[in-house]
């Protein structure tokens, strides 16, 4: 561990790998060092200039690229990779075997369960109407079902419902919940065929 900083109440396995100038276990706002513990579990590989906030809860084989940012109290299952640049915000849960490609943007409150696949650039919202007085008091984060897939630059409005096995074409603006299996694209986002089509 070369340049980097681990603060207190931080649990890292042995055999983890981290990069060049890596911070992990930084106290929120509100929280002193050592008030939330980190769990890092065995395998994991944290690449140069990831920042992981205290309180996370990660599972065993987990991987950054360079630059990701990981907020506070998140729960984190096993084989989670987040590409470069992503940003993942707090009280966010994360699933076995979930792959977020480079600068995704996952904001509070999100649900992604196991093995769905979220592309490079996608966006997720959580605030139906920003800076509106009630605006922190109704966040809701999307929720991406198991196996669905997020094609590249798309954007999910706040409380969307991915179905599971649900594919979303790269670059559709979704406004409303996904039924599984089903393919949707465009701005809105619309069915244009089941998955059971596709030919692969």
């Amino acid at each position: 561990m070369v340049d980097c900083h681990v603060y207190a109440a931080v649990e890292l396995p042995k055999d983890v790998q981290i990069g060049y100038f890596v911070l992990i276990g930084i106290p929120p706002r509100g929280r002193k060092e050592g008030d939330l513990t980190t769990v890092i579990g065995p395998g994991a590989i944290i690449r140069s200039h990831t920042v992981i906030y205290a309180g996370n809860r990660i599972g065993k084989n987990f991987q950054t690229g360079h630059a990701v940012l990981v907020r506070e109290e998140n729960s984190i299952g096993d084989e989670v990779s987040i590409g470069s640049g992503s940003v993942i915000e707090h009280h966010v849960t994360v699933g076995d075997g979930v792959r977020i490609h480079s600068q995704a943007f996952v904001p509070e409150f999100t649900l992604l369960e196991a093995g769905c696949w979220i592309g490079p650039r996608v966006v997720m919202t959580n605030a139906k109407y920003p800076l509106s007085p009630t605006a922190k008091s109704t966040l809701r984060g999307p929720t991406v079902r198991r196996g669905a897939k997020i094609g590249a630059n798309s954007t999910i409005l706040p409380g969307v419902n991915i179905g599971e096995r649900a594919l979303i074409g790269a670059g559709s603006v979704v406004t409303r919940d996904v039924p599984p299996d089903s393919v949707v694209a465009g701005n809105p986002a619309r069915i244009i065929r089941k998955v059971s089509d596709l030919p692969y």
